[in-house]
């Protein structure tokens, strides 16, 4: 018997290659039903039915655009309507734009703070209620190794995104863990997928490698691993806390 058999699950960002998809799989692998939410308009269709037919649960797909508000409201009241409750909700969804502060737009700082800060306070207001009247729920936010390292030259919306999912993460936590909802924080290191080889040059990557103590590259199932354990009855007495998954990058 799984983990998680019988609990009801929303994870952002979860059809793509990467963290959410591999959460995604991870919790259903586990018993659990998930809502796999993606702001693509076709990938969640068929990650759904994928994951719905390898591990016997009922995945269902919802596109949403995390930083409209209606889009996470809707997906939060059908995920309730067709599972009776929300159990867990993972906060994944997350973007980059690398620019200077000196040359960064308004546009891509609102852009990033929307999508990585805005858009986990949007899936957090829309599920507590449901939570707190059931007095249960599990929340993982996923913030960055970086929040602590500022390490990203050309990072600084970024950073600040994922710090402020630190701070909001123990300010959630001191609000409701009197309803028996925990609410926790991931900080990936470098979980390499073909997208981050996108995103930055080959060197970038070389001179993070080199502050490794674990010498290998960190995977998608590394960050998917943490958030099992933390939405598990088996992390019930944990929460304001933020696990760092980075391989020893940074160590706190």
């Amino acid at each position: 018997m799984g983990k998680l058999k019988g609990k009801s699950a929303i994870v952002t960002a979860s059809a793509g290659a990467g963290i959410g998809q591999t959460v995604a799989r991870t919790l259903a692998r586990e018993g659990a039903n998930v809502v796999i939410s993606d702001a693509h308009a076709k990938r969640p269709y068929t990650v759904a039915e994928e994951l719905s037919g390898t591990y016997g649960v009922k995945c269902l797909p919802f596109r949403c655009d995390v930083t409209n508000r209606e889009d996470v409201e809707s997906m939060v009241e059908m995920a309730c309507d067709e599972f009776g409750r929300i159990d867990i909700l993972v906060n994944n969804a997350g973007i980059d734009r690398p620019e200077p502060v000196w040359e960064m737009s308004d546009e891509t700082w609102n852009l990033v703070m929307d999508v990585n800060l805005k858009g986990a306070f949007y899936c957090c207001r829309a599920v507590l209620p449901i939570m707190i009247k059931q007095r249960y729920g599990k929340i993982v936010n996923l913030s960055s190794v970086v929040a602590w390292t500022g390490g990203e030259e050309d990072g600084a919306a970024y950073i600040a995104a994922k710090a402020g999912i630190q701070g909001f993460t123990r300010a959630v936590a001191h609000q409701v863990g009197k309803y028996n909802i925990n609410v926790n924080a991931v900080a990936p290191g470098l979980a390499f997928n073909p997208f981050l080889s996108k995103l930055r040059p080959r060197e970038y990557f070389e001179k993070i490698r080199s502050n490794f103590v674990i010498k290998r590259d960190g995977i998608p199932q590394d960050i998917a691993n943490a958030i099992l354990f933390l939405v598990s009855d088996d992390a019930d007495y944990i929460t304001g806390e933020c696990l760092c998954v980075s391989g020893g990058w940074f160590m706190h």
